[in-house]
């Protein structure tokens, strides 16, 4: 028995919730912390759990899962240091914020304290997520296990070192992102060329939808599967060439570098107000 208590109710908490519910965990064994308390009644009848305070909550939780706002992760998580501070009962910390260091996080923990960093992205709203996830300098390999069990039940799970956190971001974090404006530029498209924007949106999204589904079954690997399609001097493979024409390649490149860069930002500007405090 996992005892997990989920500070924050909005979209990423309850994805989490949700997620361990299906799994098949108890709502026995989940509470919410949530600071509305109107969304905290909701959260408890949608899924059959406890909502409490942040003091109550952490007391004898196994896992605390921090789904705030990043801005608001310092504040949070000195809060759960204090709430643990006492106890004898070890808590793995695990932060589900972008940019936020396991470093920063121990600096508001008691030393010693077991930090877990994960990196999940909005597809766990619907069970179809990926997660990178990385330990902090007091986390052992059962601790990380752990949290990979709790994370795959919101998709899948990848174990990266923290080095690789803002690649991680780049990557997956904000990836859902680049497939909704290239699947919002092929429905814009479909108008141009004539086609109803319900059918031009559901031609894009189904087509998404089946894309992903071929990576996710594994085998051919993208060049292949975009290979598979391109009939020689077919329309598929005039469509590519009007992508590697206009530079597609470069720009996916150039917005990667753009997310991690701002990744690394936001994870030295909570280690440099940390540097702060101390000083």
């Amino acid at each position: 028995m996992t005892r997990i208590a989920v500070v924050g109710g909005g979209r990423i908490g309850e994805a989490l919730i949700a997620g361990l519910r299906e799994a098949g965990t108890p709502g026995s064994d989940i509470v919410v912390i949530e600071a509305v308390q109107a969304r905290a009644d909701e959260l408890a009848k949608k899924y059959s759990i406890l909502p409490t305070t942040l003091d109550i909550g952490c007391e004898g939780a196994d896992v605390i899962a921090i789904a705030v706002k990043p801005q608001d992760v310092p504040a949070v998580t000195e809060r759960i240091g204090e709430a643990i501070s006492d106890s004898v009962h070890e808590s793995i910390v695990v932060s589900l914020a972008a940019g936020v260091s396991t470093e920063s996080l121990e600096n508001k923990l008691s030393a010693g304290s077991p930090v877990v960093r994960v990196m999940p992205n909005t597809a766990m709203l619907v069970g179809q997520g990926v997660s990178a996830v990385c330990k902090g300098r007091f986390a052992r390999d059962e601790h990380v296990e752990q949290v990979k069990t709790l994370m795959e039940s919101v998709g899948g799970v990848v174990v990266v070192t923290e080095a690789q956190m803002d690649a991680v971001t780049a990557v997956s974090g904000s990836g859902p992102a680049y497939f909704f404006l290239l699947t919002e530029a092929m429905i814009d498209a479909g108008v141009e060329q004539g086609l109803p924007r319900d059918v031009a949106t559901t031609l894009a999204t189904g087509t998404a939808h089946g894309a992903g589904a071929m990576l996710a079954a594994g085998g051919d690997g993208p060049g292949q599967l975009r290979y598979n399609v391109c009939s020689p001097g077919g329309t598929t493979a005039a469509a590519i060439r009007a992508f590697e024409a206009g530079g597609l390649r470069a720009t996916v490149a150039d917005a990667m570098e753009a997310a991690a860069t701002k990744s690394h930002a936001i994870s030295q500007a909570s280690k440099d107000d940390d540097d702060d405090d101390i000083a």
